[in-house]
């Protein structure tokens, strides 16, 4: 299932994975990448929710940002290697 998981989202975790370069990897760096992208799909959830209730179709825009931000957080902390975790967080 995994690796159908990652043909799936093969081009996010392609741009988070490539590179040679020294990476700075702490296990901690996955659980709280997993937990931002709880907190954005959260968020994302919440906004839809009070687009619907106040009818307005301009907060499309902020539902599908934090959707998308935590959709990739997701994917890059359950499918994604130790180098792209560090990617995200930053290589130093």
């Amino acid at each position: 299932m995994k690796a159908v998981m990652r043909k799936v989202f093969a081009p996010i975790l392609n741009h988070f994975e490539s590179g040679e370069e020294e990476i700075s990897y702490k296990k901690s760096h996955r659980t709280i990448l997993l937990v931002v992208g709880v907190l954005f799909l959260v968020l994302s959830s919440l906004s839809a929710f009070a687009a619907v209730y106040a009818m307005q179709g301009a907060a499309a825009i902020p539902i599908i940002v934090f959707f998308a931000i935590g959709l990739v957080c997701f994917v890059i902390g359950f499918l994604g290697t130790d180098r792209a975790v560090a990617k995200i967080w930053g290589n130093k």
